[in-house]
Parts: structure tokens; C-alpha cells; sequence
């Protein structure tokens, strides 16, 4: 209790201190475009893991054994062409539209949607998801709370609620930001700590190895997916290629997550994101590979099977350290959850002021009204996300579907806008709105389809559809923008293989 009451007011103090460096409008919403390389990395990389890194991944593995890792090879392909392929220019073309804070203000520029109706559909659906998504966090950060200190679901929903809130409204970005930097080397001692003592309490790899063999060689063969029955793990059945294919697509869905893509929209400068791209791969490797570590550790050295393997890190950490030191590695847990809901009650809260307040209401706002504006909608969203989360677990039936609507929503129109100059606003909106209601949908569509499907993921159809629209009514419908980007686009790749200094 003490770990996690220090971790909390550290938290607050951190954002009173950056409450007087946020003057502006772009410094509460994007931290004036002054992130650090090192602080961009952490910030994007813990913004993006949640509470699933150290809850739903050990959990995977601990029940179907290393086969469920396919879909960590896919986050880390994705992670690594996000960084590569998206963020320079990103970060140029944000700068050079209009200044866009938010990705809804970035496509309008982008397409010159004098209608504005590309700018609402869009900002809709980020704040729609993003709503539910703070909720489940927030759920999250709850039932963490109760189930470690026994102190009521709700009571621990308020103080995590009450602490995100506060430090959001004070510092904004940056205190958001530079509070990733803290939670994620939290995560990135957690992930390779706890398995780093699992593995000398067993006696090395070797006797690791030896003691999944002895339930059954299946845990160890990325082509099978072995199963719970009883008291042990036998072989099951093997993985099928659409099994496969479902959780390689996870990788999908980083080009069109609107907390992630802010990170490198408010990264300093081209120059720093090669940098940035290392660290941030390298830590993603580091914590991925760990987590995954800790549940196959949770079968070999657990003496009793878990009824819920998504607590197989809790369980571990309580019988492997001393309570002082189980304190900080469940803090990584909170870290977690609290480093993506803080992202996505921001983002959510700079889209309602910039796309709909500023662009609609008030054209004229001035920046200290805007800032104003800003930090009541951080409170006002996170009230409203706070009392979804009261209804608990029904929020994360809706979850399930945010990563795959956001990835097939945005992230083939992104990629298109950023590669394809001769992108029209009817292939933008087509892309969004086909992706989005193929996510949506999918779940009506799946049984359907008889022996074609296999469970596939709906990332896979969101993706392909949401790309043969786009292109489709790129080609045909519309004009391309009067502004030409393809100079832009030389200089920002010609500009990051160099390295040259300042902004591009």
C-alpha cells in the first residue's frame, strides 16, 4: 500500500510541477512539439501496452503456451513500421497542416475538406471509442485495486479515476508524456525481473524446458495450441493458418491509434525519431519477450493451476518476492493500465475541444480560452468514462473492438495520406467508414461465411476492406488536393536517412 501510494502522489506532484511550463493550447495537447527522443519512445511504447502487457499476454501464455506468442511478432513488426514509415512524416505533414493537433484537424488539411464533414466522422469515432476505452481502463485500474487490497471495486475505481484526472487537467501532454517515462522503465524492470528470478528459483532455461516437456511438448511448438483439461496442459491441436494470420494482424492496428500517432506528432524533431525508433523497438522486444517469459514460469512453478490465468503475474510476484518489492512490481501493473487510459482521456479530450468546440462553436476562441476549455473537458470525459466503468465489466465486451475499428478506420487512410499524393477526401471518408463498420459488423458477417472462416480477427477484414475502398474511391471520385505534397515527401525521407538537424 505504501509502493502504490508513493507511485499515485508522484504522479499528482509531477503534474503540478508542469502546470505553470503549459501556457499554451499546443503545449497542453501536444507538449509544444518538444518531446525528447527517450521520453517519445517510452511514452509511445507504454501508451500503447495497457494492462493487457502484464495481465492478458502472461495469461495467454500460461493457458495455450507459446503458440499465442504470434501475436507478439506481429506488435513488434508493427511497432517497428510505425516508427519507420509513419512517424517522420507524421510528425512533418501535422506541422505543416495548419499546425493539426489532432488527426481529424491533419486529414481536413490534408484533403482541403471545405465541408468539414471528414473532420466530424472522424473525430466522432475517436471519441466514441476513446470514451469506452478510458472506461475499460478505468475498469482495469479497479479491479486491480480490489483484488489486491481488498478495498471495494468501487473505491479503488474512484482513487485511480480521481489521480488520472488530476494530473491530466494539471499538466496535460507533457505530464502525461513525462509520467510514461516513469511507468515504463516500472514495466520495463517488471518484465525482465520477475522472470530473471523465476528463472534462478528453477535453475536456468534447462530445467525451465524440462519442466513444460513434463506437461506436454506442445507448450514449447509455435505451431500448436496446447489446452487446460483437469489438473495439467495436454497437446491440444495445431494453430491453422487463419489462427495464425488473426494474431499477426494485431501488428496492423498501430498505424491508425490516434494516442500512439500523437506521440509522434509531438516528438521535437525528424531528427530525434531514429532514435526514438531504437529505443522504442528495443523496449517493446525487452517487455514483450518478458511477459511472455512469465507465463510459461506461472506453469512450471505455481503448484497450483489458476483458474484465471490472466492473475498468473500477480500470483507469481507474491510467491517469488518479498512484499516490498511485490509492491513495485504490481505498481507496474497500474503503470500499465494508467499509462494507455491517461493517453486516450487526452486525445479524447483535444478532439472535442479542437474538432468540435474550436472548429464549430468558436472559431475565434483564443488560446488561453482553449486552454481552459481543454482542461474541462479532461474532467467532463473522464467523468462520464468513470461512470460507464461503474457498470464493470460490460465495458470490455466493446473493447475488444477498438483496437481493429481504430486500425481499420484510420490506418489504411493514414498510410495513403502520407504515401499516395493523388488521395481524394471521398477515398479518405469511404476507408473510415468502411473500416469502421466492418469491425463493427463483423461479428453479424463471421457466422455467415460457413467453412470459409475460422474465427478470423476483425482487424483482417477491416483492413482489407477499409483498403479496397480507399483506393477505389481515391481513384474515381473526387480530385486529388490542389497542394502538392510529393516535395514533402523527398524532403522528409531524404532529411531522416541524413539526420540533419531542426525541424524539417
Amino acid at each position: 500500500m505504501i509502493v502504490f501510494g508513493i507511485f499515485l502522489i508522484s504522479m499528482i506532484v509531477m503534474g503540478i510541477c508542469i502546470y505553470q511550463e503549459t501556457q499554451t493550447f499546443n503545449d497542453f495537447t501536444l507538449g509544444g512539439r518538444r518531446l525528447k527522443a527517450l521520453v517519445a519512445a517510452f511514452s509511445a511504447e507504454a501508451s500503447d501496452m495497457s494492462g493487457w502487457l502484464f495481465l492478458g499476454l502472461p495469461g495467454a501464455v500460461y493457458a495455450s503456451g507459446i503458440g499465442s506468442t504470434w501475436i507478439v511478432v506481429g506488435l513488434l513488426i508493427g511497432t517497428y513500421l510505425n516508427w519507420r514509415f509513419v512517424a517522420p512524416r507524421l510528425r512533418t505533414y501535422t506541422e505543416l497542416a495548419n499546425n493539426s493537433v489532432t488527426l481529424s484537424a491533419y486529414l481536413e488539411e490534408r484533403f482541403e475538406d471545405d465541408s468539414r464533414i471528414l473532420r466530424i466522422v472522424s473525430a466522432t469515432v475517436t471519441v466514441v471509442f476513446f470514451t469506452v476505452y478510458v472506461a475499460s481502463g478505468l475498469v482495469a485500474g479497479g479491479l486491480l485495486f480490489n483484488q489486491i487490497f481488498d478495498v471495494g471495486f468501487q473505491f479503488g475505481l474512484t482513487v485511480f479515476a480521481g489521480v488520472m484526472v488530476l494530473y491530466s487537467v494539471l499538466g496535460g501532454f507533457r505530464a502525461v508524456s513525462t509520467s510514461h517515462l516513469v511507468q515504463g522503465t516500472l514495466m520495463f524492470l517488471a518484465a525482465c525481473a520477475l522472470p530473471a528470478i523465476g528463472i534462478w528459483q528453477l535453475g536456468g532455461f534447462g530445467a525451465l524446458q524440462d519442466a513444460l516437456g513434463r506437461e506436454t511438448p506442445a507448450l514449447l511448438d509455435m505451431g500448436a495450441k496446447p489446452s487446460f483439461v483437469g489438473d495439467g496442459w495436454n497437446a491440444g491441436h495445431s494453430l491453422g493458418a487463419i489462427a495464425v494470420i488473426s494474431m499477426l494482424a494485431w501488428g496492423l492496428g498501430y498505424f491508425g491509434q490516434p494516442h500512439i500517432l500523437a506521440r509522434f506528432m509531438g516528438i521535437r524533431s525528424t531528427r530525434d525519431i531514429p532514435a526514438a525508433r531504437r529505443i522504442g523497438v528495443s523496449w517493446a522486444v525487452m517487455t514483450l519477450a518478458g511477459a511472455s517469459l512469465i507465463g510459461l514460469l506461472g506453469i512450471a512453478l505455481l503448484q497450483e493451476p489458476l483458474t484465471d490465468p490472466e492473475t498468473v503475474f500477480i500470483e507469481l510476484s507474491k510467491q517469488l518476492a518479498t512484499p516490498w518489492f511485490t509492491g513495485v512490481l504490481l505498481v507496474a501493473i497500474l503503470a500499465a493500465i494508467k499509462s494507455t487510459a491517461d493517453s486516450q482521456l487526452l486525445v479524447t479530450a483535444t478532439s472535442i475541444t479542437e474538432d468540435f468546440f474550436h472548429a464549430f462553436i468558436n472559431r475565434r476562441a483564443s488560446d488561453a480560452a482553449l486552454l481552459w476549455v481543454v482542461r474541462g473537458t479532461v474532467i467532463g470525459v473522464g467523468l462520464v468514462a468513470y461512470v460507464i466503468a461503474l457498470n464493470g465489466g460490460a465495458v470490455l465486451e466493446i473493447v475488444a473492438y477498438a483496437w481493429a475499428g481504430f486500425g481499420s478506420a484510420f490506418g489504411p487512410v493514414l498510410l495513403l495520406s502520407l504515401y499516395w499524393p493523388r488521395m481524394t477526401k471521398a477515398g479518405a471518408m469511404a476507408g473510415i467508414l468502411s473500416g469502421a463498420l466492418t469491425v463493427i459488423l463483423w461479428k453479424h458477417i463471421d457466422p455467415l461465411l460457413g467453412p470459409l472462416q475460422s474465427g478470423v480477427y476483425e482487424m483482417v477484414p477491416g483492413v482489407l476492406v477499409a483498403t479496397a475502398a480507399a483506393l477505389s474511391f481515391g481513384t474515381f471520385v473526387g480530385r486529388p488536393p490542389r497542394r502538392s505534397w510529393v516535395g514533402t515527401m523527398e524532403q522528409v525521407d531524404t532529411s531522416e536517412m541524413a539526420g540533419s538537424p531542426g525541424r524539417v
